[in-house]
């Protein structure tokens, strides 16, 4: 796909709408009342990361021919919507540590963060409704699916630390639920707020379901081989927590003797010690299961980038084409 923007011009959009988000995040809720709730819900929404989601939907209306002045409001309550997810999901996988930082029922207490991941969900919708307009109960409705869907998603993934019969074909169901959907739906209310043609909006939300599963087995993958303190998280928390990921599953369907063996173990003591994790991380590598990881990644970001060029702002599409390579370590 030949592009009419480079990588360099992307990046300095990226950080420049970055910014405007950080800064809206930031302002949004510094005069609310009490701040024994809005404490909290700030801490949960100024505690970093990459934003995907609300570029997601500042991108899609652009390349639909709208603007980013469209969606601001709605990017802002995509990132709402998946910090609500992130303070509930913390608290079901008794996690620690978040983006570096204390998870929010650690800094508070398990009460105050369940509420404020109650309130974030009803801040989601009044800040996505500033932007409806024409349409808004269509576009209501694709954010509320995209809600239930990660609600049976995550629901999937805890019902799978407790299944020992799990297909990789159950794993990706349980990621596009959990992840891809949320994405998906990001594409399309990015082009539905600025009234898109249906074929457009279909060509989004396949970019956004395709990335969104390219994104969750990079997430997976980066579990065992990525850095601590830029990944956010303990290095091997997934096998610590039994957790059935891509790498997990194709390992336990390759495996043969002690190895499988071992996998087995994963699934009967429902985890491993944190100092077993580099035995495990040998046999990913044993059996080119890293390799398998990567080649999924790349091939769920092809059919993401399918038909982009469609689209009728060229620019548009040039800055999603971009992001899908930034968000698996590849360049053009």
């Amino acid at each position: 796909m030949k592009t009419i923007i480079s990588k360099e011009t992307f990046q300095k959009i990226y950080q420049k709408e970055l910014n405007k988000i950080e800064k809206r995040l930031n302002k949004l809720l510094i005069k609310r009342e009490p701040r024994s709730l809005y404490e909290p819900c700030n801490y949960a929404i100024t505690g970093g990361g990459k934003r995907i989601r609300p570029l997601l939907v500042l991108l899609s209306a652009k390349a639909t021919g709208g603007s980013f002045n469209d969606v601001y409001n709605a990017s802002i309550a995509v990132e709402l919507f998946h910090n609500f997810t992130l303070v509930h999901d913390d608290i079901m996988d008794n996690s620690d540590i978040r983006r570096g930082r204390l998870s929010l029922h650690k800094k508070f207490d398990i009460s105050t963060a369940i509420l404020t991941g109650d309130n974030l969900i009803a801040l989601a919708y009044e800040s996505l409704l500033k932007d409806c307009k024409n349409n808004t109960k269509e576009i209501v409705s694709t954010f509320t699916r995209g809600i239930i869907e990660v609600c049976e998603g995550q629901s999937l993934d805890k019902e799978f630390e407790l299944r020992d019969n799990v297909s990789i074909d159950d794993y990706k169901k349980m990621i596009f639920k959990k992840t891809a959907a949320l994405a998906q739906m990001c594409c399309s209310i990015g082009a539905k707020i600025c009234n898109a043609e249906n074929l457009y909006i279909k060509i989004l939300e396949n970019y956004g379901k395709n990335l969104g599963m390219a994104f969750q087995i990079q997430d997976d993958l980066l579990d065992i081989i990525g850095e601590e303190k830029k990944f956010g998280k303990r290095i091997g928390s997934d096998l610590i927590e039994g957790k059935k990921t891509y790498l997990f599953l194709k390992a336990l369907e390759k495996s043969k003797g002690s190895d499988k063996k071992k996998l087995i173990d994963v699934m009967k003591n429902r985890g491993i010690k944190p100092d077993e994790v580099k035995l495990y991380k040998m046999i990913y590598e044993k059996y080119n299961i890293l390799e398998d990881a990567k080649k999924e990644i790349i091939n769920y970001t092809n059919q993401a980038l399918k038909n982009l060029s469609k689209l009728p702002d060229k620019e548009g599409s040039d800055l999603l084409y971009w992001l899908a390579y930034s968000l698996i370590g590849r360049s053009k």
